[in-house]
């Protein structure tokens, strides 16, 4: 439904409202800003008025053409914006009443400030390898970026059905909500859950009236396509629907496989649709990444890594398929990696399979098949593919397809599984795949139908189209081109220059996903409400707010705490490699004071490689990994030891390394583990200095975790100072997280603050032990005083020697020819509310020209109930609205109105008699009451009591009855000079909704013999007309009068000519039209006045 934007200036407010009033009187939906000053830019109230109180005098058109609906609001710099889709094309139908748009252009207003309303953003480069992600205009829409994501033309929606769902689940699910949507493809979920509570807490009909509107748009991104095909003399619609995952949504190297709860990337739901009149038959296939952690870093070699061991992956993989299981019964993964060896499709296939293996599911529900498509067509014979299709023919069969007559919507099969293909983008190889099942389960379909050669070619002809249509789209939001192998799936040739058009996509590729999409990613986490800190705008409603309150105060009803235990440990290798050295007295140093195994064990490291000049620009992973395997060999061999560790997450910066422990038994409770890394040497460019950090979510806390290396130097402390705050600030995670947006916060470190002391002075009193004049001297302690650097930052007592520099394989400090000062270069920090420190001490290792220190924690982690907390919030809101006093008003019998008078007189024009009211017969008579019939009639109904409450049947309508003449011919009379305006009916909305009980108060006016009689049918068809006629009755001077002199109004002599009478009586086919009277009356009145 096509809607305007109105605006209000004083004071600010947006208001959509139908263009067209009388088809659906739905009502207007406002929208202002909540002036509270405490609350900046969170806050909107939100109201739905009908149309008879919407004041539109002092509203405007904001916008100059009609707009689609709204998209949601979002707060961007402290301000609330509402997004309104302003163009949109249709696509095509995929069954009947079931339509979809294509969004073109997407606006944000403000509801607080005016100066974006001008800007205009219509005549920006939208298109996907634009530099626009990127550009920085003199005055710049605060959200012009989320105004292109929106306008590249990959988001759809439909004001007539659920597109989130497929066919056979929305068929299924008919009965349920319409608002019950599938909230993996809602797109715009984020922005538009303030309005779907709002709506929720509305009434029954004031619901209907929204949904009626078109005022919400409920938006999936992917593709949609439809075509028209003719099979045997029948028009049938050919479409092909993809529907992408906001889950874990993302473009090309910034998302890559799986995530803690189980959401892949690029995961796409892709459903073949095939209806027509008689039958609708649909197939659904899935896509999406490899399900395993992994990753791909760097910007010419991609290495392809595993981020995770197996162990601390399995979780991830059960929930995947689990849910998978849970919406499609069974499930058939086709892996189309490459199997050669050495490879990192090779290493990334070996682990998916082993990862799908040891999940121990019967091949009823879960089943592989690999297929290493690159060497099975290698040389562009793609119609090899036929030797997969082979072997998943019998799945194919076991799955089955949906169908459904489309007559009397009768399910007649259903699909009970799906394939769950990929590769390694999941884009060219994958669709290349798809669209031969998807032809094979059509084919099989139609194989029982009569289908000619020519129809047959035709269909395939299009479905080829369709599904290279999808590949391409698909593509484009994930890599930003086109697929690859897109026109063999078109065409099902491979020509020259077909490869030479793939060659030119992927060197767009290489350009976009290293130079833009980086940009991207942070307007699609933007919209899907995923950085840092981010709110959704929430409805103003004041029990909302009380309730809210009370939940903070109530929050231990809904939320667990325990005591965990984390172990911290930081050691600068000097470069050194692994002697065998046992690790013992460090990672279990706490087994000697009777302390419990930690859960958590977190390791950094410091040139854990030689910090040459050939290795400062590239990170070497293998000699962390042999350290890895030494603590991983002394924690799991520990004879006093009860928990099994498993590694959960390492990063490296070249020389600087953090290697992550965890207790498997919780490693379920652990969410959301990202890693990041910021250098700091040689300007930032080279990795010899800087940081690498992992964070978590433990339950609801969040931690983080750093290990870094700090600017050498005995006097360089200010240079120290500077690397500590470009690694605070220029630190980020995904979405925006910064180091101090967590819970609780280590740094385990090689910090290089010194001792300004003289070096014999400083050895003088490590000799003696006297730590205290150590430490006035030390330059951290004396920094983090002036709060110069970690302010916030805690530090346990150094009741232990200085750890640096000692000669390698001696407790003797270095005797070599620089001599340097004995310090604490090795440190631990820690910043958090709940934390407690056990235990702050140094490792006698003798590998490196270090000593190793270690630091064992106490934490308190909290973790929520969501369920109980949503019961526990229903709970107070209802009890708060129960609470609210409801204003009656008192007993007591109505004020007398005064006698309606039965003649009009006018000063000036001769009196009016008016005959007493004729009877008048009704179309739809009620079974004649005979007087034996009375007296069992109920009483009349009281203040007290309704007369249908006491049980008793509701008397019936003889619908059979027809009455023999029209009742309002009957009132044929001529129209008088006078006649009292105040006996008509108001022309609001909802009088006219009324106007049956307000045509039985209607005095007959009495016949004047110079005037043409106007029958009361032709009075009736009048009235339609003019009811949103702006010369309306309500508004005319005549009626101003009248309430301005508290009087009954008399209306001017009416001349009626034959014409007008007649033209009327041609352009109306119902005898009941109402409004147009109404109009023709006030205009006649307005000429003669």
């Amino acid at each position: 439904m096509q809607i305007h934007l109105l605006l209000r200036d004083h004071p600010r407010a947006l208001a959509l409202r139908p263009t067209v009033l009388h088809e659906a009187p739905s009502g207007v939906l406002m929208f202002e800003q909540y002036s509270n000053s405490s609350i900046m830019g969170d806050r909107a109230i939100t109201k739905l008025l009908p149309l008879a109180e919407f004041e539109d005098t002092s509203w405007h058109i904001l916008n100059n053409r009609p707009v689609f609906g709204c998209l949601g609001m979002i707060n961007v710099m402290e301000e609330c914006f509402i997004a309104i889709v302003t163009d949109c094309v249709p696509v095509g139908r995929i069954r009947a009443g079931e339509e979809v748009y294509k969004i073109l252009s997407v606006s944000f207003y403000s509801l607080s400030s005016s100066k974006y309303d001008e800007l205009d953003t219509t005549t920006r480069d939208y298109s996907e390898t634009s530099d626009d992600w990127t550009d920085q205009a003199t005055i710049q829409h605060p959200c012009a970026q989320l105004e292109k994501l929106f306008s590249v033309g990959n988001f759809y929606f439909t004001p007539d059905f659920d597109l989130t769902k497929t066919v056979q689940a929305r068929t299924s699910d008919a009965s349920s909500s319409v608002h019950a949507f599938d909230d993996h493809f809602l797109w715009n979920k984020f922005l538009i859950s303030g309005l779907l509570d709002f709506r929720a807490k509305l009434e029954r009909k004031k619901q209907m009236d929204l949904d009626r509107g078109g005022f919400l748009v409920f938006a999936i991104r992917g593709y949609v396509g439809v075509e028209s095909v003719t099979l045997e003399n029948e028009k049938y619609e050919l479409s092909v629907i993809s529907k992408l995952s906001c889950k874990r949504a993302g473009t090309r190297f910034n998302s890559r496989g799986i995530d803690d709860n189980g959401h892949v990337a690029n995961f796409v739901e892709t459903e073949t649709v095939l209806y027509s009149d008689r039958v609708c038959y649909a197939f659904m296939q899935t896509r999406g990444s490899v399900p395993v952690f992994w990753e791909q870093q760097g910007i010419v070699n991609q290495k392809l890594q595993i981020a995770r061991g197996p162990s601390a992956t399995q979780p991830a993989v059960k929930r995947h398929f689990t849910e998978l299981i849970q919406r499609y019964h069974s499930i058939c993964n086709i892996n189309l990696l490459s199997a050669r060896e050495n490879t990192g499709e090779s290493l990334l296939g070996s682990t998916y399979i082993s990862a799908v293996h040891q999940l121990h599911m019967p091949e009823s529900e879960l089943r592989m098949v690999n297929f290493d498509l690159h060497a099975e067509c290698r040389g562009g014979n793609y119609e090899n593919i036929v030797y997969l299709l082979d072997e998943v023919r019998d799945y194919l069969d076991l799955h089955g397809y949906f169908l459904m007559d489309s007559v009397d919507n009768r399910i007649v099969n259903r699909q009970n599984g799906c394939f769950r293909t990929n590769c390694l983008d999941c884009l060219d190889r994958t669709n290349l795949v798809q669209n031969k099942i998807s032809v094979m389960a059509l084919q099989n379909y139609l194989s029982g139908h009569h289908i000619s050669e020519w129809d047959m070619e035709m269909l395939m002809e299009k479905h080829s189209h369709l599904w290279a249509e999808n590949g391409d789209g698909l593509s484009r939001i994930y890599a930003g081109t086109g697929a690859l192998k897109s026109a063999f799936t078109r065409t099902g040739k491979v020509t020259f220059m077909n490869m030479l058009n793939d060659a030119t996509r992927s060197a767009n590729r290489f350009f976009i996903n290293n130079f833009q999409d980086k940009a991207k990613q942070e307007v699609i986490d933007q919209l899907l409400g995923k950085l840092v800190d981010q709110q959704q705008i929430i409805i103003h409603d004041p029990i909302s707010e009380s309730v809210s309150k009370l939940m903070i105060k109530r929050s231990k009803e809904y939320s667990t705490s325990r005591k965990v235990s984390i172990f911290c440990g930081t050691y600068n290798l000097n470069g050194k490699h692994f002697k065998g050295e046992s690790l013992d007295p460090w990672l279990l140093q706490h087994s000697r004071w009777g302390n419990e195994e930690p859960d958590i064990y977190a390791v950094g490291f410091q040139e854990i490689v030689e910090l040459s000049p050939q290795q400062v620009m590239a990170t070497d992973p293998e000699k962390r990994k042999v350290w890895e395997e030494q603590i991983e060999r002394t924690l799991n061999s520990n004879p006093n030891g009860k928990s099994k560790y498993v590694l959960l997450r390492s990063n490296q910066l070249v020389g600087a390394a953090l290697v992550i422990f965890v207790k498997s038994n919780i490693v379920e409770s652990i969410r959301n583990v990202e890693t990041s890394v910021k250098k700091t040497g040689i300007m930032g460019i080279a990795g010899n200095k800087g940081a690498v950090a992992i964070r978590m979510d433990y339950g609801d806390t969040s931690i983080c975790i750093l290990a870094a290396h700090f600017a050498s130097g005995h006097s360089n402390y200010e240079d120290r100072n500077a690397d500590f705050h470009t690694i605070n600030q220029g630190l980020r995670f995904l979405r925006g997280r910064t180091i101090e947006s967590h819970d609780n916060i280590f740094w385990l470190s090689d910090l290089n603050y010194r001792v300004s002391l003289a070096n014999e002075e400083a050895r003088a009193y490590a000799a003696q032990g006297n730590i205290d004049a150590l430490l006035q001297a030390d330059q951290l302690q004396n920094e983090m005083r002036l709060s110069h650097v970690f302010r916030g930052y805690q530090e346990g007592p150094i009741t232990f020697l200085p750890t640096y520099k000692y000669d390698n394989g001696k407790d003797i400090y270095d005797t070599s020819e620089k001599q340097r000062v004995p310090g604490w270069t090795d440190r631990i920090l820690y910043k958090g509310k709940n934390l407690e420190l056990v235990q702050y001490a140094r490792a006698e290792l003798y590998t490196s020209d270090h000593r190793p220190v270690l630091a064992l924690f106490e934490a308190d982690i909290v973790t929520l109930d969501y369920d109980a907390k949503a019961r526990l919030q229903k709970e107070l809101y209802q009890k708060s609205l129960d609470s609210i006093p409801v204003e009656t008003i008192p007993l007591s019998s109505p004020p007398k109105l005064p006698a309606r008078r039965r003649t009009l007189t006018s000063p000036s024009k001769p009196n009016v008699t008016i005959p007493a009211r004729p009877s008048i017969d009704t179309l739809i008579e009620v079974s004649p009451v005979k007087t034996s019939v009375r007296k069992n009639l109920p009483k009349p109904s009281t203040e007290f009591s309704n007369w249908w409450d006491n049980g008793d049947p509701l008397p019936q309508a003889n619908t059979h009855y027809v009455g023999k003449s029209n009742p309002f011919h009957g009132l044929s009379s001529t129209v008088t000079k006078n006649i009292p305006l105040s006996t008509l009916p108001s022309s609001s909305p909802s009088s006219l909704r009324n106007v049956d009980s307000s045509l039985s108060q209607w005095i007959p006016i009495q016949p004047a013999a110079t005037t043409k009689t106007l029958s009361s049918a032709s009075l009736l068809r009048n009235i339609h007309s003019s009811s949103t006629n702006e010369d309306s009755f309500s508004s005319s001077p005549s009626r101003q009068q009248t309430t301005n002199n508290n009087a009954a109004a008399v209306i001017s002599p009416i001349e009626v000519d034959e014409k007008y009478e007649h033209k009327q009586h041609e352009s109306s086919n119902s005898d009941n039209n109402v409004s147009s009277a109404f109009g023709f009356w006030n205009n006649k009145q307005t000429d003669t006045s």
